[in-house]
């Protein structure tokens, strides 16, 4: 005799089947299918004694990845300071040189203000990942420009690309994140958890929405609690909560007081957690006084909380705006100083003193933080800046990371070339359905759930791209 809840999944799943099918469609009846594997995976998933977590750092407005990772062969920086001059173009002789473990057949340098970033990547804990973004299929040139082969809707667009990224799936409707997907599967590994698996330091995100698990965000100083309502004013607090206990005959006043309650205990029980980290002086290494260097600092005290909350996996993420560098990305007459030049500096502090912030902990196999913006930039300048492209290069941090090595393949960047839209916009070589299931491996996805998280993974040579360790 079937156990009564197996009975009663199969005939939730025979119901969303008929219902789909006579109502909704083939999208929705395949989104409900995804939605019961889910509820399947989650089910079998068992309590697991490590700690991992995952760290988004979305460049929010498409960072110029063209000026981040530089070819320094004669020939291609020739030709990279020929289109890019007078501009966009940063001399040869700024560039911090970066010897691969994997040479492939190119030599490079990094943008000026990257000098963190180049120590870890000595260090063999950063990875560079070339040409990335959002596609359907692997697609060429000749492809892009037939109307038989299928493109990512709304290309170039910063809200349509921001979505896909974060949900890794362009052709169906935005409802979940891949992150918050990987929560729904992993959530029941830590049962005991006293906040939620998914946080963020940068408000709502669609990277972070799942169907089970909800997103949970907090600010750079810790969680949001109502105003009035501090450590400092413990009688009131004793006392809204105490009115939030009650029991109440209204179904809209139990629901909004149970909601309350919760959220008033989970910041009391999250700041508490995270106070022995208060003092400024704690990091050996610190962190900048910047946007991203205060997201960071507080995910490395919400990550040396963990065992006060009983987190065995989280994931995190954390955006910094600034990058639809369209105008004044550098400045005049010095492409290697300038906004863009700020934001890639902020971008190296940060990584580089979160890393070390990790390894202080002890844990420096056990964290991973990655980066992801809305696309690329055109390779040459439009005005004073640079228009909106496609494929980019993104950065991998952590212990674990197969570092001091370049993935993917890097772009023809010839402009009208075999990798080029039009107006040096690169047609991306690997798709971040790759990007982000090799992330998600790593953090505990198993192969077969992989392609419920990624339900386009199928369409691509390989599921995992090798750079976690």
């Amino acid at each position: 005799m079937e156990p009564k809840a197996f009975s009663l999944l199969k005939t939730r799943r025979d119901f969303i089947r008929q219902a789909a099918c006579a109502a909704l469609g083939t999208v929705a009846l395949n989104t409900a299918i995804r939605d019961l594997r889910f509820i399947n995976a989650a089910m079998a998933q068992t309590p697991v004694n490590d700690y991992k977590a995952l760290v988004c750092v979305f460049l929010s407005g498409g960072n110029d990845s063209n000026n981040l990772i530089i070819p320094t062969a004669p020939d291609q920086y020739q030709y990279y300071s020929t289109i890019r001059t007078p501009v966009l173009a940063i001399p040869r002789a700024a560039l911090l040189d970066i010897v691969s473990a994997n040479p492939d057949g190119h030599t490079y340098g990094l943008h000026p203000n990257c000098p963190e970033l180049q120590t870890l990547f000595g260090e063999g804990k950063l990875a560079l990942l070339f040409n990335t973004g959002t596609l359907l299929y692997p697609l060429t040139r000749s492809q892009y420009y037939s109307s038989s082969y299928k493109k990512p809707p709304q290309l170039f667009s910063h809200s349509d690309q921001v979505t896909q990224w974060q949900t890794s799936i362009p052709d169906q409707p935005a409802l979940t994140g891949w992150g918050g997907r990987c929560a729904d599967l992993l959530n029941a590994v830590q049962p005991d958890a006293k906040v939620s698996l998914s946080i963020s330091v940068a408000g709502a995100n669609t990277f972070e929405v799942g169907n089970m698990v909800s997103e949970y965000s907090v600010s750079t100083a810790g969680a949001i609690a109502l105003t009035g309502l501090s450590t400092n004013s413990a009688a009131r607090l004793r006392a809204v909560t105490n009115i939030m206990n009650l029991t109440y005959p209204n179904l809209q006043a139990q629901a909004y007081s149970k909601v309350a309650a919760h959220a008033i205990g989970t910041a009391d029980v999250l700041n508490t957690a995270i106070a022995p980290t208060a003092a400024a002086g704690y990091w050996t290494t610190p962190f900048p006084a910047t946007t991203l260097g205060s997201q960071l600092r507080m995910v490395a005290r919400l990550i040396a909380a963990r065992s006060a909350l009983n987190m065995k996996r989280q994931i995190f993420f954390c955006s910094v705006g600034g990058y639809d560098t369209h105008t004044n990305q550098t400045a005049v007459g010095d492409a290697s100083i300038g906004a863009h030049a700020n934001l890639l500096g902020e971008v190296s502090k940060s990584l580089l003193a979160f890393q070390r912030a990790i390894e202080q902990l002890g844990i420096p196999n056990s964290v991973t933080a990655f980066t992801g913006s809305d696309f690329g930039r055109t390779f040459p300048a439009n005005g004073q800046g640079s228009d909106h492209g496609w494929g980019s290069h993104h950065l991998i941090v952590g212990g674990a990371v197969a570092g001091g090595r370049t993935y993917g393949k890097f772009p023809n960047q010839t402009i009208n070339g075999p990798e080029d839209t039009s107006t040096g916009r690169w047609i991306p070589s690997t798709a971040i359905d790759q990007y982000c299931a090799t992330l998600a491996a790593w953090f505990g996805v198993t192969n077969t759930d992989l392609y419920t998280v990624f339900p386009n993974l199928a369409r691509f040579a390989s599921a995992n791209l090798g750079f976690m360790s």
